[in-house]
């Protein structure tokens, strides 16, 4: 991936700047859970989930373009592929250099999206979802990066114990 993400610098001033900061440490966390994995290790279940490595890089890809196109948009519509279950494996003929040149251009969208935004106050509808109140819901442009730091959170934590059953290695001794 990029600086942005492997070394999480240079950022916005102020709180911008630190929640993209705090999001690219959690990008960064992830990538080293992946280092050094073969495309077939990317794919491989090494636990009862279905979740694999490159599962969940592809599902956080899919994150960050949908919810920078809410944040955006500002319309409330559901977004193409948010519920699409495909999002969370690695289809046939994907690689994990594929994957994470994309992961690196979904970052680089969120980076220059929150950069563009006059403020963090901004509020924007929610898409209505199976499991949304009967209320439409509105988040901040700052909640949903906090959204995007707690779900990359999430799943680099997911795949740190993929990892670790796959061969044995971890995030903390790969640092």
């Amino acid at each position: 991936m990029t600086t942005s993400s492997q070394n999480p610098a240079p950022f916005l001033p102020g709180e911008r700047g630190e929640l993209l900061h705090s999001l690219a440490e959690q990008r960064a966390l992830l990538l080293t859970t992946v280092r050094d994995i073969t495309d077939a290790q990317a794919a491989e279940r090494t636990t009862v989930s279905e979740l694999t490595l490159g599962g969940i890089i592809k599902h956080l890809i899919r994150g960050e373009r949908v919810w920078m196109q809410i944040m955006v948009k500002g319309d409330g519509e559901l977004p193409g592929g948010m519920l699409d279950l495909e999002q969370y494996r690695m289809a046939e003929g994907e690689t994990l250099a594929g994957l994470l040149a994309q992961y690196t251009a979904a970052a680089h969208r969120t980076e220059e999206s929150v950069a563009a935004l006059p403020d963090l106050d901004r509020s924007v509808p929610l898409p209505k979802t199976p499991w949304s109140p009967p209320e439409t819901v509105h988040w901040s442009a700052r909640r949903i990066l906090l959204h995007l730091i707690r779900e990359t959170a999430q799943h680099a934590g997911h795949a740190d114990i993929i990892r670790e059953a796959l061969d044995g290695a971890s995030t903390t001794a790969q640092r």
